[in-house]
């Protein structure tokens, strides 16, 4: 989701918003039937790019430049999804992030889906911007991102869209920007390491977030912290 910057602004600092850089905020609700939904990756002053790295398919993911000075704060929109969403088979999880790769691109016709807030809440295509201009790196065009989701997953964002505006004015401003679809929060899989760390090959160390053991930045950092505690550790024995 995008907004304008200078409303994420005051909306955290008030009139400070002036003189201190540029805000940012993490949000998070759990729905009526249980599931979390919470802000991932926020970038101040940042711009949507499309990160597609399959034919076919297309995902998105935010970033911010050093100075943080663009129009646009945005932040991923994240629903928790389990076995009972996907499958109880090993690459269910990522069968299911492919899915939706697949009808964002194909919802887009190979460009990034967007969509207004009001109309993602009413299910409906947008037709026309409203005040917000989006900041996106790659081609968009006017859809209906929600009918990209499952009914659980737009249901679950449309009904956690009105606690993120209590804790953020302006958040469920009609002419928000939604792009679609963001699935690379976490790996859909996970490559399985003994006591050691190591995996079911010797010397193979599987961490952070595309071994299945983070969800973010400061996860994997934390995870590889401790696998090189581990290998050194491991070293450490080898040579006694």
């Amino acid at each position: 989701m995008e907004h304008p910057q200078e409303m994420i602004g005051l909306s955290q600092y008030g009139e400070a918003a002036k003189i201190l850089p540029p805000a940012s905020y993490k949000l998070t609700n759990t729905t009526s039937d249980g599931r979390g939904v919470y802000s991932f990756c926020m970038c101040p002053g940042g711009q949507v790019v499309n990160a597609s790295s399959e034919c076919g398919r297309l995902v998105v993911n935010g970033m911010s430049e050093y100075a943080r000075d663009g129009a646009n704060a945005n932040s991923a929109i994240v629903v928790t999804v389990g076995p009972e969403d996907f499958g109880e088979g090993l690459f269910d999880g990522m069968q299911f992030q492919r899915r939706l790769e697949q009808a964002a691109y194909e919802q887009g016709q190979g460009r990034i889906p967007v969509q207004l807030l009001g109309d993602f809440l009413q299910n409906r295509e947008s037709t026309a911007l409203g005040e917000v201009t989006p900041c996106l790196c790659g081609e968009y065009t006017l859809t209906n991102v929600r009918s990209i989701l499952p009914k659980e997953i737009g249901d679950a964002i449309a009904e956690s869209i009105p606690q993120f505006e209590r804790r953020i004015h302006g958040f469920g401003r009609a002419d928000a920007i939604v792009s679609g679809v963001e699935t690379r929060t976490s790996s859909p899989i996970r490559i399985i390491r003994d006591d050691t760390l190591q995996a079911n090959y010797e010397g193979v160390y599987p961490c952070g977030e595309g071994a299945g053991y983070a969800g973010g930045i400061t996860s994997a950092a934390m995870d590889g912290l401790k696998v090189a505690e581990q290998l050194l550790l491991q070293l450490g024995e080898k040579k006694k």
